[in-house]
């Protein structure tokens, strides 16, 4: 079938007597569809036509045809990925897809992608809504020609609303954030503070006491491979102070997620705390969350060091080598699941750290990362624009930054006005400015998103590519393990 030159050829695919792909017109991309069984095409809303022996459809790319689409080729269909090394690509923009794809062909076999991923912050901020997340993956995996399966993250949920939303729009993956309920003042708290702490847990949510707690877990001592973990009653007090209600609101959670009768993968994510996650703290939680009947199928604790938005590691490699290696423990005796990697954009110097750790039972998460890509593909073509950007990043900055952990310097970020045009990408190599683009997204989009997406629409090319040579160098380190 000759498809012209205007058609994305690496969309093309025939299954179940139709034929699909994807072209550009002068009003954008569209789908079309041909087959000469009519029942084929009924899904689909569009504009029919015959042709030879049955019919062509052209049709826009909605959020009904997108779900269309997913029904007709079922590997678009996200769901539950196992516990095969997996990475998840955040895309804020809803364009990313196409390169996230490229990257993982280049990188080579063995990891399931996540490419429909957001967390409802980032939704509130992007002004998009789950079923927008989902529609725009599933647009830009068809395009790129995926063809095997995948999942989506419905990222850093707080409450049941969220949780209802993200089923509704059919994802697979389920982030539950409990961050609002770790006690971060009982990591260091003095004993009698803990016992007040402790006392106060909500004792019913969580079917037991403080006694019970004691008995069950007080003393024991955890066999992990070559090393002991004894639970001494003043870590496991301080454990529960800090964690208790945390495990509380992931069992609420979880439970209101089982009534929904889908299948799903649940991750705890524990790591936006001030505090890291001790291997006692991380045995605690998988303790009792198993207790509690919960499973899960990754965890995302509180590492040590500095895991900042859209940067290298922050700290002492061999230390957190060390960390790693005890996470690593505890999972693998108390699972197995998947550690999960939070703030994973832009970590080179972690990669090989902990697909080693984990001998590939990882989850690794970026998101901030593919948007700053889209900035730098301005700052390129577009220099007036990004001088805009990144003016108005500079003004918004200390109000945006506030629900992050960041430790990014305005004044290290030099007006833009003083700078060349030639001079503008390496600013994408500096940690302060990409930090300040990093955290800033909400009030760039509010301010330029349609502008900003018509550039990447006409160099999107340059788009996609950057974003596969970006994301090569994330995926090469954990491809051995896979």
């Amino acid at each position: 079938m000759h498809l012209g030159e205007d058609a994305y050829h690496e969309s093309l695919v025939v299954h179940n007597d139709a034929a699909y792909w994807l072209t550009r017109t002068p009003n954008g991309k569209r789908l079309q569809l041909v087959s000469a069984l009519a029942e084929r095409l009924e899904a689909f809303e569009g504009r029919a036509e015959p042709f030879q022996d049955g019919t062509i459809k052209t049709c826009p790319l909605s959020d009904g045809n997108a779900a269309a689409l997913r029904r007709a080729l079922p590997w678009l269909t996200p769901r539950p990925l196992g516990l095969t090394i997996s990475a998840g690509f955040g895309d804020r923009l809803g364009l990313a897809t196409p390169g996230h794809v490229r990257a993982m062909e280049r990188a080579g076999d063995g990891i399931a992608p996540i490419f429909a991923q957001q967390s409802i912050r980032e939704m509130t901020r992007t002004k998009r809504s789950p079923t927008d997340v989902m529609t725009d993956a599933t647009w830009g995996a068809f395009e790129a020609g995926w063809r095997t399966n995948l999942g989506a993250d419905a990222d850093h949920l707080k409450t049941p609303a969220d949780i209802d939303r993200c089923v509704a729009a059919g994802f697979s993956f389920y982030t539950i954030d409990p961050g609002q309920y770790v006690d971060d003042e009982a990591h260091s708290a003095g004993a009698a503070l803990v016992q007040e702490k402790v006392a106060a847990l909500p004792w019913n949510e969580l079917a037991g006491s403080p006694a019970d707690l004691q008995q069950r877990y007080g003393g024991k001592v955890l066999r992990l491979n070559d090393r002991r973990l004894t639970i001494e009653p003043e870590g496991l007090w301080r454990a529960a102070a800090k964690y208790g209600r945390a495990v509380a609101h992931v069992t609420k959670l979880y439970r209101h997620l089982l009534s929904k009768g889908i299948a799903f993968e649940l991750e705890v994510s524990v790591d936006e705390t001030a505090t890291p996650t001790s291997p006692l703290e991380h045995a605690y939680i998988a303790l009792e969350l198993t207790r509690l009947g919960v499973r899960w199928i990754s965890l995302a604790p509180r590492f040590i060091g500095g895991f900042e938005k859209g940067v290298d590691y922050l700290g002492d490699l061999s230390a957190l080598r060390a960390d790693l290696a005890a996470h690593n423990a505890v999972m693998r005796t108390l699972g197995p699941y998947k550690l999960s990697l939070h703030s994973g954009s832009d970590k080179f110097s972690v990669y090989p750290l902990i697909a080693e750790a984990t001998g590939g039972l990882l989850h690794l998460k970026t998101a901030g990362t593919s948007y700053l890509e889209a900035l730098r593909v301005t700052a390129r073509h577009a220099p007036a624009f990004f001088r805009e950007i990144l003016a108005l990043a500079r003004e918004r900055f200390e109000v945006d930054r506030a629900s992050y952990h960041i430790s990014a310097q305005l004044s290290q970020v030099p007006d833009p006005a003083a700078l060349s045009d030639y001079m503008l990408p390496g600013l994408l190599e500096d940690n302060d400015a990409r930090q300040i683009l990093h955290v800033t997204f909400g009030s760039v989009l509010d301010h330029y998103k349609g502008e900003l997406l018509r550039l990447l629409d006409e160099h999107e090319e340059a788009h996609y590519e950057g974003l596969a040579e970006h994301f090569i160098k994330h995926l090469q380190p954990l491809v051995r393990y896979s």
